[in-house]
């Protein structure tokens, strides 16, 4: 494989004479692992091996000087990698572990599509060679995300954990992991659990947009035992990946009312009649602004922390209806009490009781962009997902950021606007619109754009039913955004688009060897169609603001 076909793109990669030469790795190629590189040489032996078919055995002590060789450098910074093949041996140099284990994924590319595969697929193969280079890499971003909605549409947990493979893959390091919404609970809560008694389950989906007529007539459901989560967790651990949890609050949480009604405004509606949500959009019942409903998700959040070690704890707060608010005389009633203006500065009272509560256990709150609504407290951060405007405001106030437009990167949102695109949502986003995404505003100062940690692409799964639908909305644009995330681009009308196309010929190759049913450049195919389901298509190009 042409160490030119990598994706994302390095910074910088050379040949090293002889020209075209490259090393064989064989059965007597050792795999020697510095102090601190354990972990990546066990998964180096774990998946390389498996498709190679080669034992990758331990080197010995003091014989490091051929075959794979592991190690850390604290010259290099934490996440940059240099990679260097000669007629010996295979180096990887990493500021730390991640580092490393960036750079084995270059490894596993420069090996060719069937290093991607589980099993060797040509048991006679003896030698795999890597071509003789220099490669020395660093992410532009410390934030290169994924979020994931398995409320909508439940992902057993062995498709998180091979969506994890298929980040690592690309060079992601954070899962966004959205767990709970009008439409489904799907963590256990030992302290309470009708949250997936009740809540992890509906009786009924709409197939399509909320205007197709269209309904799957059977419950849908499914949620992660605490297990499943340390699982999930350790798993991503391995791979260096960090995942954050979304708890969704205020609004967005009729599933959790629908299993204990005392947290919704019963002076408003009888909360009791209410089931988890089976429709698509913005459910108007939210939580009360009560001290039980407070109370409630401390207990939530308290085992939340136990099972995810991430810094950042994610509560939502989009799309919160005040209605119920305005007519209920126990919100406002804590209005008064609070001497808040109104109901927008109720959700940013709610928004900063949890701030506190978890800046107290060492963890920061992000939130979707709407949480500057009001006011927010110094140390959260921002997932500025209304395009670009909530991520410039929260950086010139001083608030991290994490810049994810939904008229960019959501992808949801349709990939060409041909009649045979299944269901099709949104404004037309082609894997040359997300190559040229530009992550950070360029009306920010630099010191404002230092509040930038990062991207995300952002996967809804409303019309989503199962997980090959998944990968046809996600792939092939999240190599897209992996490279607009890791590497150091022009600017977007600079980039070298036919280039990519190019790179990703042989990309293709590697997502048909993991077995991602991604869209083709040709269009859907015949399977991948939904013929007759409505969508909610939007003409016209996104605005870019």
């Amino acid at each position: 494989m042409d160490f030119e076909d990598l994706i994302p793109s390095p910074r910088e990669g050379r040949r090293v004479p002889p020209e075209r030469g490259a090393l064989a790795l064989d059965e007597a190629t050792a795999l020697h692992a510095a102090p601190g590189t354990e972990r990546v040489a066990h998964w180096l032996r774990g998946t390389l091996g498996a498709a190679t078919g080669l034992p990758l055995a331990e080197g010995r002590e003091g014989r490091a000087e051929s075959g794979i060789v592991l190690r850390v450098d604290p010259e290099l910074a934490p996440e940059a990698y240099r990679l260097a093949v000669d007629g010996h041996a295979v180096r990887i140099d990493g500021g730390s572990a991640a580092g490393v284990f960036w750079g084995a994924q270059t490894l596993r590319q420069l090996l060719g599509a069937d290093a991607f595969r589980r099993a060797p697929v040509d048991p006679a193969r003896r030698t795999w060679d890597v071509p003789a280079v220099v490669i020395e890499d660093a992410p532009r971003f410390r934030w290169r995300g994924l979020m994931l909605d398995v409320a909508r549409h439940f992902l057993p947990k062995d498709g998180v954990l091979r969506y994890l493979d298929l980040m690592a893959a690309h060079k992601l390091n954070v899962l966004h992991f959205h767990l709970t919404d009008d439409q489904g609970w799907r963590i256990e809560i030992r302290k309470y659990p009708r949250l997936t008694e009740v809540g992890s389950w509906r009786a009924r989906t709409r197939f399509g947009h909320r205007a197709s007529p269209l309904w799957e007539r059977k419950p849908h459901g499914g949620h992660y035992t605490q297990d499943d989560i340390r699982e999930i967790v350790a798993y991503a651990a391995e791979r260096h990946i960090t995942v954050v949890p979304e708890i969704d609050v205020p609004g967005h949480s009729q599933a959790a009312i629908a299993a204990y009604p005392e947290l919704g405004n019963t002076d408003v509606v009888d909360t009791t009649a209410l089931s988890v949500w089976d429709d698509w959009g913005i459910s108007p019942n939210v939580l009360a602004p009560t001290d039980t409903t407070l109370r409630f998700y401390e207990g939530v959040f308290e085992e939340v922390l136990e099972l995810f070690p991430s810094r950042f704890v994610h509560v939502g707060g989009d799309e919160c209806p005040r209605d119920q608010w305005r007519l209920s005389a126990t919100a406002q009633a804590r209005v008064k009490e609070l001497g808040l203006a109104g109901e927008e500065e109720l959700q940013a009272w709610f928004t900063r009781h949890f701030d506190r509560w978890l800046t107290a256990r060492g963890r920061r709150l992000i939130g979707w962009d709407e949480i500057l609504e009001g006011g927010l407290a110094p140390g959260a951060a921002v997932s500025s997902w209304r395009g670009y405007a909530g991520g410039v405001t929260a950086a010139r106030a001083g608030h991290d950021v994490v810049m994810c437009p939904e008229q960019q990167v959501y992808l949801d949102h349709r990939q060409d606007a041909g009649a045979d695109e299944p269901v099709p949502i949104g404004y037309v986003r082609t894997l040359e619109d997300v190559f040229r995404f530009k992550p950070v505003p360029p009306e920010l100062t630099p010191e404002e754009a230092r509040h930038v940690l990062g991207t995300q692409a952002n996967v809804w799964t409303e019309v989503m039913e199962d997980a090959a639908r998944v990968d046809y909305q996600v792939f092939p644009r999240l190599a897209a955004f992996a490279e607009v995330a890791w590497s150091a681009l022009p600017a977007p009308a600079e980039r070298d688009f036919a280039g990519f196309q190019r790179r990703m010929t042989a990309h293709y190759r590697r997502l048909d060897a993991l077995g991602v049913a991604y869209r083709p450049p040709t269009g859907p195919r015949p399977w991948q169609r939904r013929p007759g389901v409505l969508g909610r298509p939007v003409d016209g190009p996104p605005p870019n603001r």
